[in-house]
């Protein structure tokens, strides 16, 4: 599910676009004087020299979409074992405005292996975990026994008007091309007065959302479509529900992103690029590591909302 209306398309991204991309955020940069002239000049050489290498780098291949089903299976075994800067990031935020909040029936709105799940069972809450992908929610039964779990749309969730204090729901929204009517679901479940704390990814640049390259059940390229949101458009899905915002929060990527040799700062773990392949773009930040960093610079990794039903 992306930005795209109807079935999402074939994508065929290639090494050479990404990093050109990258080149190109970061001579606007030093276009507007965060750089000095030297770097410019730098970036420059690089794209000559990027360009030269566009057979070593290869063409990448066509990419077919992938559910998130699909997609989140064959995540499911190391999700939570895994580095992963943007759960990293958005967490502290998340918690620190669950820890206002006063104990009830909890909601955790697709929730994964159930990280916000323990969370709040550990605070006590009576929590009730949905989800859609089936691996996934094999974790989360194992890591939290005692709570209840069901497979689900947020769409339709398998549960009575006005049944639960709080919904948590973390880096999802992302994977629905509509906004509203996942909202609305939740307000329905909602008692008057009940919080819904809800984070969600922030596209590249804008409204640029970059292909979260899988590889499908039956071992062809693939990808997780995603969709990139304005900060307005949460609020003009929400504020008509008659959610009211209590905070909002844009925690933003660690800077610098990759070290001298692009690799990511974060994890340690140097990735290798494979020509032909769909390109990830992390083992293509070694061809580039400085326009990785100035182009990652400051970019918001998430954006954390906390609504109170009025």
């Amino acid at each position: 599910m992306s930005e795209h209306r109807g079935d999402p398309p074939v994508i065929h991204p290639t090494p050479l676009e990404y990093l050109l991309g990258l080149e190109g955020i970061a001579l606007l940069h030093a276009f507007a004087g965060d750089y000095d002239r030297e770097f410019a000049e730098a970036r420059i050489d690089e794209v000559r020299g990027l360009l030269e290498a566009r057979e070593e780098l290869g063409e990448g291949a066509a990419a077919q979409p992938v559910s998130t089903v699909e997609g989140y299976a064959s995540w499911a075994e190391f999700y939570d074992e895994a580095a992963n800067q943007l759960v990293e990031i958005e967490e502290p935020v998340v918690r620190e405005i669950l820890e206002g909040l006063p104990r009830g029936v909890a909601l955790d709105a697709a929730c994964g292996t159930g990280r916000h799940t323990a969370y709040r069972a550990s605070r006590r809450h009576t929590v009730i975990g949905v989800d859609s992908s089936p691996a996934m929610l094999e974790r989360a039964r194992a890591k939290v026994p005692d709570a209840e779990f069901h497979e689900a749309d947020l769409h339709d969730l398998p549960l009575p008007d006005d049944h639960v204090e709080l919904v948590v729901c973390g880096l999802a929204v992302m994977h629905f091309p509509d906004l509203e009517p996942v909202l609305a679901e939740f307000v329905r479940v909602l008692r008057p007065g009940g919080h819904l704390v809800l984070s969600d990814w922030r596209p590249f640049i804008n409204e640029i959302v970059l292909p979260v390259v899988k590889t499908r059940e039956d071992g062809s390229p693939g990808y997780l479509p995603v969709r990139g949101r304005l900060t307005s458009e949460y609020l003009q899905a929400a504020l008509p529900l008659g959610l009211q915002v209590r905070r909002c929060e844009e925690p933003r990527v660690a800077s610098p992103l990759v070290d001298e040799n692009g690799v990511d700062l974060h994890s340690g773990e140097p990735q290798e690029h494979v020509a032909g392949d769909p390109p990830s773009i992390w083992a293509l930040h070694r061809f580039c590591p400085e326009a990785v960093n100035a182009a990652w610079r400051g970019k918001p990794s998430s954006i954390v909302w906390h609504f109170q039903l009025d």
